[in-house]
């Protein structure tokens, strides 16, 4: 019995050493949204929503040196959008050319703690579509245009975008309030499009991506503007119907207003 005294000591020290001992774990990432309902009404002129978080870690977590870098997207419900070029006919410019881009973003906002491009490899951006020019921005095919004026449209796009508030990139948008505690904001214009919004934030450090988290923000039209856009897009017949009772009533009602005896 003596002579087998050191192996049991050995599995007991084995034994326990497994159970205490845990795997060494990276950064997570904890966000959350100031409000996850955006309610739209007649009165509305936009607004912004505030994201926040912390970087956690414990014990277990690897340690690294240098700083970490973050970026938050939010993007809106894919679209089929048509991007047109104009030109000259018969003397007047009419919409010539076109490029149907399919299931892009209505919408897209990002903030990063610096410029995209220095954030990852360009294969790791295109991966996961951060940035503008990252973005898998697919078209039909079906225009006709050549292939070497294809991306002169994919510019046009984002810059028309750009324009009407609807796409936007902001390179140190994002606030550290600790070392760890994190905040940006994001404009919501007032031509933003209803539907279900998806919130991405990601962490990085030495251009290596350690986490990424998700959320969900609804945006979503209340009261009399939610009825009519509900009656406009599942009930468009009746809507189109309504609409023409209401201008013929209109009509004779201002007629009957002021007329003269």
């Amino acid at each position: 019995m003596i002579r087998h005294m050191p192996l049991v000591g050995l599995t007991l020290l084995t034994l326990v050493t497994g159970l205490f001992a845990q795997p060494a774990r990276s950064e997570d990432l904890v966000t959350a949204l100031s409000s996850d309902m955006v309610s739209i009404q007649s009165n509305f002129t936009g607004t912004e929503i505030v994201i926040f978080g912390q970087i956690a870690r414990d014990v277990n977590t690897i340690a690294r040196p240098g700083q970490y870098d973050l970026v938050i997207t939010v993007e809106g419900p894919s679209q089929d959008i048509t991007t047109r070029r104009k030109g000259r006919f018969l003397g007047v410019w009419v919409n010539r050319e076109y490029e149907t881009f399919q299931q892009v973003p209505s919408f897209y906002a990002l903030a990063s703690t610096q410029s995209v491009g220095n954030l990852g490899s360009w294969e790791l951006l295109d991966e996961h579509g951060i940035g503008l020019n990252h973005l898998n921005l697919a078209i039909s095919g079906r225009s006709g245009v050549p292939l070497s004026e294809r991306d002169d449209f994919r510019q046009a796009f984002l810059r028309l975008r750009q324009e009407q508030g609807l796409y936007s990139e902001r390179p140190g948008g994002i606030e550290f309030l600790t070392e760890t505690m994190f905040r940006t904001t994001v404009p919501l214009p007032a031509n933003i499009p209803v539907g279900s919004y998806t919130v991405k934030s990601y962490l990085f450090q030495d251009q290596g991506l350690l986490s990424r988290r998700e959320a969900e923000l609804e945006v979503a039209k209340i009261g009399f503007e939610q009825f009519t856009y509900k009656l406009a897009h599942d009930f468009s017949a009746i809507y189109g119907l309504i609409a023409v009772v209401l201008a013929i009533f209109t009509g004779w009602l201002a007629g009957v207003i002021f007329r003269k005896d």
